[in-house]
């Protein structure tokens, strides 16, 4: 159950995430904080993680330009993470049966929200014409309504009504359709590798192939011998140490490395004038390299 409180913060979460999104920069509206904060106010971190990492994972490479609307992976994840805990679901069924389908309807409120912000836009052209200062930062600040709206209203009455609509559908997904609630887990799983695919796609892979190479090289690497350093030291009578395997901070520190070692390069190279904005005819961005 989904306590009246809950509801109201996590309803506020979600008019702020996207004004945050737009203006604010501080990374709170990203699915996988999202995922946190909506757990936290659920009681359940470790699923919110789950959930919001997934979702995250899987938008990797999805982005707006222009006027563009993107999936709200932001919702899902907060209406995923609330249902996961308070109906018990399986944080996998629960992104594939949830998160992903919110994510995608929103799309319809998101360009709703941008035809209601054009009120505001208009207004504040008439105020640029009369000189308001004060009217045209009033305005501006009135444009975030409909924004939040956007995301409050449709999160807000999901929480409120919806529950038991999904306690149903858990239900069947766990019953008579248990084939298919399994399908939808295992769904749920692959879906971050398709946000790979898809940022892998966009990333100028062919031109630096090699570190690609290294980059799955030293996480198997990693990731193996912090495997097996964990393995031997519980398989030795009386070893009471803990190893902690961080294989992912190693990556991470090897790109920065990496990355500095070829911005270090370009560098030397000289600052001659780049060609023109081009992307290539599978649709890889060539042109946002040092």
């Amino acid at each position: 159950m989904i306590l009246w409180w809950q509801v109201i913060l996590l309803t506020l979460y979600a008019g702020y995430q996207i004004l945050d999104e737009l203006q604010i920069y501080s990374s709170l509206s990203a699915p996988v904080a999202a995922g946190f904060i909506s757990g936290i106010i659920m009681g359940d971190v470790k699923t919110g993680l789950i959930i919001g990492g997934a979702m995250q994972l899987t938008v990797l490479g999805v982005g707006t330009f222009g006027g563009a609307s993107k999936i709200d992976a932001n919702s899902g994840a907060v209406l995923a993470t609330a249902f996961a805990v308070a109906l018990k679901m399986d944080p996998q069924q629960a992104i594939a049966t949830i998160a992903v389908p919110v994510a995608a309807l929103m799309v319809s409120l998101d360009v709703l929200g941008r035809f209601a912000n054009t009120f505001f836009a208009h207004r504040i052209d008439a105020k640029v014409e009369a000189e308001d200062y004060k009217g045209i930062q009033r305005n501006f600040l009135m444009g975030m309504i409909p924004w939040s709206f956007s995301r409050m209203i449709p999160v807000g009455l999901a929480l409120a009504f919806g529950a038991g609509v999904v306690k149903e559908i858990v239900k069947v997904l766990n019953g008579p359709l248990l084939w298919l609630g399994n399908g939808l887990t295992v769904a749920g799983a692959v879906l971050p590798a398709v946000g790979f695919a898809i940022l892998l796609h966009y990333l100028p892979v062919k031109k630096h192939f090699a570190y690609l190479i290294l980059g799955f090289t030293f996480t198997t690497l990693f990731t193996t011998v912090f495997g097996y350093a964990q393995l031997l030291g519980g398989s030795i009578k009386g070893f009471s140490g803990v190893i902690n395997g961080l294989p992912m901070l190693a990556i991470a520190l090897l790109g920065l490395a990496f990355a500095a070692i070829s911005y270090q390069t370009g560098q030397k190279i000289g600052n001659a004038p780049k060609a023109a904005s081009s992307n290539n005819d599978e649709g890889e961005i060539e042109d946002d390299e040092i």
